[in-house]
């Protein structure tokens, strides 16, 4: 399976000069991969603070508040935070939704899925997985962001829980197996969503445990 994503030639596609196509053109100037990487996390720490601290537990999450996290995230770094990308995306040999399509599947998705499945502060356990799983898997489908879709999905994901009263979820056991997840994710073209509703228990699962062991 290729992990690098492939784009039209476009300003979202464009790279930063000097830093040998590893880092896409941004605002900082930044040309090496790893300090890339610092900025995002650190700034994906500040959000991830920010949000989980404001969401309401009653609160409907919208497709505009999920692109409000993606540009207070990147918005100092890239000029296309917080914006719907232009250029079409794959992984391997699959397709993301093609470019024209996503304001279609992003009203779709504010009207079939978020308005349906959020709040959680009401669900059982078994609801919540499959909320949680439903969502998630229409949204990595969607693709909305030129970058920082999966991260942005799994802070969706940690707001659903944190309305349902659970910890923060424990996401290790999807890291150790990025293979199958996308497999999982694949399975949601054909509206198949259990197998991703077995990685979002282990991560409730594991993110449960994680506390008691604290």
């Amino acid at each position: 399976m290729v992990d690098r994503y492939s784009t039209s030639d476009s300003v979202e596609g464009k790279f930063q000069p000097g830093s040998n196509d590893e880092v896409l053109l941004n605002k900082l100037g930044i040309t090496n991969s790893t300090e890339k990487d610092d900025v995002e996390l650190d700034l994906l720490e500040q959000l991830y603070e920010r949000v989980l601290s404001e969401v309401e537990i009653d609160q409907v999450i919208t497709v505009a508040n999920v692109f409000e996290w993606h540009r207070k995230w990147l918005g100092e770094v890239y000029e296309w935070a917080g914006k719907e990308r232009s250029v079409n995306m794959g992984k391997g040999d699959f397709q993301f939704a093609a470019a024209g399509q996503i304001p279609r599947l992003l009203r779709e998705l504010d009207e079939r899925y978020l308005s349906q499945y959020t709040p959680c502060h009401l669900m059982g356990d078994e609801q919540l997985i499959e909320a949680i799983a439903i969502v998630h898997v229409e949204f990595i489908l969607i693709h909305p962001f030129r970058e920082g879709n999966g991260r942005i999905a799994r802070l969706l994901a940690n707001v659903m829980v944190l309305q349902a009263n659970k910890p923060e979820l424990d996401f290790s056991s999807w890291d150790r197996d990025r293979e199958n997840y996308f497999v999982a994710i694949q399975a949601g073209l054909g509206c198949n969503y259990e197998p991703l509703k077995v990685f979002v228990k282990q991560a409730i699962l594991d993110g449960e445990k994680g506390i008691l062991d604290k």
